[in-house]
């Protein structure tokens, strides 16, 4: 009788924590804010009005991406569609991919977040695992859609927290090595001088988000893996 008591608090753990489901989204998901229900609304009543395009090229992740104001222009050549929502997390878009992923099939899809997760206290394995957790779900109903991740960036405001982005990108970096569909997109060391500082006078006054010359960098990097 015994080992039974002692037994039954380590089997009830294990039942909770144990294996993760083959189905990344019965795993437990929270949006990291109420907010962004309605940002997600407004996506919605866009698209019943302004039917989107079909497969376009999915950008989507925090504010670097909503900000991106010159996203079409900057790429003319392909069906872009610009799906970020600022300050959210990856977590979000896990969270949120029934409605802001799947209803546009999209046939890339191009993610910048994991600043804020590391900003919040995440570690960068989190971070990594929540990247995994979105290529799971992405896959799992949309097997042939290629993703890249955009470097996190070197920004001035949150540089006291470089090493734990050089370790999140170090991590995506040799995932993205080992998947065929996953890519990972090196902003990050194109946005440095000669002494690995943040370059000057690509941010805007908060030295957090990027300025045009900012946006220029990405354009170039990325133009090439669309």
């Amino acid at each position: 009788m015994w080992r039974l008591v002692f037994l039954t608090p380590i089997l009830t753990f294990f039942l909770w924590t144990g294996c993760p489901a083959s189905d990344p989204q019965a795993r437990i998901l929270r949006p990291t804010s109420s907010e962004w229900d309605a940002e997600i609304n407004a996506f919605e009543k866009r698209d019943r009005t302004n039917p989107p395009p079909t497969n376009p090229i999915l950008f989507i992740g925090s504010s670097s991406i909503r900000l991106w104001k010159s996203l079409e222009t900057d790429f003319p050549r392909h069906t872009m569609m610009n799906r970020g929502f600022g300050g959210s997390q990856i977590i979000d878009s896990v969270y949120f991919a029934d409605r802001i992923v799947f209803p546009y099939s999209p046939r890339k899809i191009v993610m910048y977040a994991g600043a804020n997760d590391i900003n919040a206290g995440k570690s960068p394995e989190q971070v990594f695992h929540d990247f995994e957790l979105f290529v799971e779900t992405v896959h799992q109903r949309l097997p042939k859609t290629q993703i890249a991740y955009i470097a996190i960036s070197p920004n001035p405001a949150r540089w006291k927290q470089i090493d734990q982005v050089r370790e999140a990108n170090r991590l995506i970096r040799n995932y993205a090595r080992r998947k065929n569909t996953v890519t990972f997109i090196d902003t990050h060391s194109r946005m440095l001088n000669e002494r690995g500082t943040p370059l000057e006078g690509i941010f805007k006054k908060d030295n957090l988000h990027m300025n045009e010359k900012g946006y220029k960098i990405w354009e170039q990097v990325i133009g090439p893996t669309l």
